[in-house]
This record gives structure tokens, sequence and C-alpha cells, in this order.
């Protein structure tokens, strides 16, 4: 039988809430969360992601659980709207995108597996990879299938998708301080 866990291929960070839990819409629970960015192109990825949902929905039945019909699925296609309402931004055109939790602090590396330790380098807008691992709910009429966060691996520098990010080179700007000017 297939595994659920999964390490995803590149994908892009958004909503990254890696380092300080917080609680998501229509909960008082603190999770980690972020929400994966996965290119419609992956066909690598998408297609371990599939064999996992298929693992899940068979290990929750190995439980003697009968599956709930109607499984909904944490996995949304970017370019249509979401499940309740509105369109997704921009930055998920040509994407699927899906928001993965913790209750537990996931592990957070960079590409040479050394740990981020400082939340500035890691922001919405990074690419990475993710270990993810599906499993089925049925909770009180909420169910379907979803997927907790194990770890994530900071592969790249992107551009933040809300905010700003200061770097060095922010600084190396050509105006000129007058006090300074005058002592020269």
């Amino acid at each position: 039988m297939p595994d659920t866990q999964i390490t995803t291929g590149k994908v892009r960070f958004s909503y990254c809430n890696l380092f300080t839990p917080k609680a998501q819409q229509g909960s008082d629970k603190l999770k980690y969360s972020v929400t994966l960015l996965i290119p419609k192109t992956d066909g690598a990825t998408l297609s371990k992601i599939e064999n996992a949902i298929f693992a899940a929905k068979a290990a929750y039945t190995l439980k003697g659980k009968k599956l709930p019909k109607d499984l909904k699925t944490t996995m949304h296609d970017g370019d249509d709207e979401r499940p309740t309402g509105g369109d997704f931004g921009t930055e998920c055109t040509g994407c699927y995108v899906i928001t993965v939790s913790s209750d537990k602090q996931p592990i957070i590396v960079y590409a040479d597996k050394t740990p981020v330790t400082d939340e500035r380098e890691l922001w919405s807008g990074c690419y990475g990879k993710a270990i993810i691992n599906f499993y089925v709910y049925d909770n009180a009429g909420n169910k379907g299938v979803t997927a907790g966060l194990n770890g994530i691996m900071k592969l790249h520098d992107g551009e933040p998708l809300t905010g700003g990010v200061v770097t060095d080179t922010d600084w190396d700007d050509d105006f000129g301080d007058p006090e300074t000017d005058l002592l020269d």
C-alpha cells in the first residue's frame, strides 16, 4: 500500500505561520500552518498526492471504519473559485492550492538541511518543499481528506506575496545625508 506521507517537489509558500501558531478561521485552536502552491505542471507531486489520498482512505477503512461519502478535500484548483466563494489570488494561477497544518511546530530547514531559526528568513512567497501526511477525518458531519504538516525545506527566496522583505541592498540608494555631505 502506498504511504500517506509525501515530500512535495518545489512549491511556493503562502500564508506562512511556521514559527508562531495562529488560530485558523472558525477555530480558536492554535496551529502552525502554510498554504502550498503546487504547479499544475508538477505531475510527480500530483501523482504522489493522489496515491497518498488513496492510502489515507485505505488506512481509514483498515481501522474498521466505513469511508464517509462526499469527502471534502483540502486541495483546490487555484484557477477556480475558493470553496468559501471568491477568487484565489493571482499567485495561485496555474497551481493547486493546499493548506496544511500541525499542532506542533514542523521541522524547518534550508536546502542543506541546517535549521532555519530566524523567522525573517521564511516568508510568503519563498520556494521550497514540504513533507505532508494525508489522513481522513470525520468530525460531527465535517468529513474529508486533509494533510498534516511535518516539515518545510526552504530552497530559495521569492517575491513576497504580502508586505515586503528588507534586504541589505535596500539601503544602497543614492540619497545623500546633508550632515555627512557637509563634512566631506
